[in-house]
């Protein structure tokens, strides 16, 4: 079996990879101890470097220029797909909790931090790419119309975007659980979905990841998979959106609703499906005492441009953004 100070070792390389894919360019000891921070990690300058000369002997990071930089290797990337699988299980929940609690919008004043998506684009597609979201962004299934856009060597969120490639930062649905914990009602994500439209409105999910039990973000999966069908949906009527299914309790009911009204007003929430009473929404039974709320994804329109065959890197719940940095879509 694998000691715990070996289990410990393995999951600081890990966060210092985490760090470097992230990036756009070779980062010294300094920047990766004060990003490990930002993400909850906390290894000082020396600790860093420690383990970067480490990481170096392994083939898993390479040193560039004369000072202390470090680039990941391949070996590195396929160390950071397939490493401590068991401590990856639940990290999506846990995921939507940290960001949630990270936001810090202020529904009467419209400021603060907000969680967002980030999807990075081919730079000379981006404009073909837009074209194909505007239907996307009219049609009501996106959690929200605000984005930022990101140029090469931009940071945005969590992420430094390539040269050549164009980011798009979208609402994260996590913004609405934020929301919602932040006037002190408790909600409980449970799965990202595929929501089956009939008709315009929303019918029933078709497939159900528990975000407990996961390693990877359902909505990844979905569109990797191709297994979305947006483009249905908004130009026939019939097709499969990405969504999540969440519980309020019910006493809540009110103060939920009000909260989403607030969001709604503040552009930060569109279309939500609200259960009734420990009855099933869309077909997904709420648990006793519970209601289910449905709220579309932030990565809907960039899974129909991944459907038109576009190559997207999607990367979900990429960090918080301020709210003042977004901008209608329409105002592209």
């Amino acid at each position: 079996m694998i000691g715990q100070e070996t289990r410990d070792v393995e999951r600081k390389i890990t966060a210092i990879l985490k760090v470097l894919s992230d990036a756009d360019d070779p980062l010294g000891g300094r920047v990766i101890s004060r990003r490990l921070k930002d993400r909850g990690v906390d290894l000082n300058e020396r600790t860093v470097r420690y383990h970067l000369k480490m990481m170096d002997e392994r083939g898993l990071t390479r040193p560039v220029g004369n000072r202390d930089g470090r680039a990941i290797t391949e070996p590195g990337l396929e160390e950071l797909k397939s490493a401590l699988v068991y401590d990856k299980v639940g990290f999506v929940s846990s995921r939507i909790e940290w960001l949630a609690y990270l936001t810090s919008a202020d529904l009467d004043r419209s400021s603060g931090n907000v969680p967002i998506d980030v999807s990075l684009f081919p730079k000379e597609q981006f404009a073909q790419a837009w074209n194909i979201m505007r239907d996307i962004f009219a049609s009501g299934y996106c959690i929200s119309n605000l984005v930022a856009v990101a140029s090469g060597g931009e940071r945005i969120g969590d992420i430094t975007v390539p040269q050549d490639k164009t980011g798009l930062a979208t609402v994260c649905s996590a913004a609405i659980v934020g929301g919602l914990l932040k006037a002190g009602i408790p909600i409980d994500s449970r799965f990202g979905g595929l929501l089956q439209i009939r008709n315009r409105e929303p019918a029933r999910f078709v497939e159900l990841i528990e975000y407990n039990g996961c390693t990877l973000d359902p909505s990844q999966i979905y569109i990797a998979g191709k297994m979305t069908n947006v483009m249905g949906a908004v130009k026939m009527g019939e097709g499969k959106v990405l969504a999540s299914f969440h519980e309020v309790p019910i006493p809540s009911r009110a103060a939920t609703e009000a909260v989403l009204e607030k969001l709604k007003s503040l552009n930060l929430c569109h279309t939500t499906v609200m259960g009734k009473a420990s009855e099933p929404v869309c077909e997904v039974p709420a648990r006793s005492n519970k209601i289910g709320l449905v709220l579309f994804s932030g990565l809907t329109a960039v899974a129909a441009v991944v459907e038109k065959g576009i190559g997207v890197t999607c990367r979900p719940m990429s960090g918080v953004i301020e709210i003042n940095r977004l901008t209608s879509f329409w105002a592209l």
